[in-house]
């Protein structure tokens, strides 16, 4: 019965363990998915974004990514070496509770009001981590001796001197992989930084090109408007003397007999009609 219940309890830590393990990955495509549906309602200026009704949606998202960063730096270098799982499993119902919130609430509250107890039990948790567990996994690394000093490295004698020394590494260690993550972010911010201002740089060179185009589309237009004035100007006073050309030689051929003059009046209102009809074919072509 006692190895039967043995077997058993190893099973049950196994598969706790994976459960564990699948549930941070799972939060962590969780949080990329909704990242990923906020950032594409965003605008793409960071000016509109400020203004924006996901503004504080945004900013959650961003402080769940440090915070999973974080973590992952706390915990998957031991679980990745089949050492630990991922401990603390509040923290996975946490982020889950603040996704959620995020996900089904239209005006959330701000960042670290949303947030403040994801903060204290993620720190409590991976400064626990940090302190108790860590120094007793790393004499179960590949290349550490049963005394916890690394292999290859000179003897130190004293216990006291062993332990201050896993101490050290312990405190340093993580440290290291905070700052080579940090300068990744900050290498990759520096790129976005850089397309971005490509980008702006592009964008207001087309605004210029068509401000110029729409001064040029204004002064032709202007042009055009004084042309069909003067047009219109001339073909009012071609239409008067066509009027006035036409009352004359109506009086002159209802009177008795018909004077000289009368075939030159014709000729006159015929070269009137003619100019008026040239003049309205321009402008029908204009």
């Amino acid at each position: 019965m006692g190895s039967v219940r043995l077997q058993v309890c190893k099973r049950m830590d196994l598969v706790c363990q994976r459960m564990l393990n699948q549930g941070f990955l799972k939060v962590e495509r969780y949080h990329n998915l909704c990242q990923k549906q906020v950032k594409a309602q965003l605008p793409r200026r960071e000016s509109e974004r400020r203004n924006h009704s996901l503004a504080r949606h945004a900013d959650i998202l961003a402080a769940v990514e440090t915070r999973l960063s974080l973590l992952n730096m706390t915990f998957m270098k031991y679980v990745d070496s089949n050492l630990c799982c991922f401990i603390p499993g509040k923290v996975i119902d946490e982020i889950y509770r603040v996704l959620r919130y995020v996900n089904s609430t239209r005006a959330p509250q701000r960042a670290h009001e949303v947030l403040q107890e994801l903060r204290d039990i993620s720190s409590m948790a991976m400064e626990y981590f940090d302190e108790k567990i860590v120094p007793i996994l790393k004499r179960k690394l590949p290349g550490s001796d049963v005394s916890g000093r690394l292999m290859g490295s000179p003897p130190v004698p004293g216990p006291s001197a062993a332990l201050t020394t896993m101490q050290l590494f312990s405190k340093q260690n993580p440290s290291r992989q905070e700052v080579t993550k940090l300068q990744q972010q900050v290498k990759t911010n520096g790129a976005g930084v850089t397309v971005l201002r490509r980008e702006i740089s592009e964008l207001r060179t087309k605004v210029q090109e068509q401000q110029k185009q729409l001064q040029d589309q204004d002064q032709k237009l202007l042009e055009q408007t004084q042309i069909i004035g003067e047009q219109n100007a001339r073909l009012a006073e071609l239409e008067r003397k066509l009027r006035e050309v036409m009352e004359s030689a109506v009086g002159t051929s209802s009177g008795s007999g018909q004077s000289e003059e009368s075939p030159r009046k014709r000729r006159k209102a015929t070269e009137a009609i003619d100019s008026l009809r040239k003049s309205k074919r321009l402008r029908n072509r204009k």
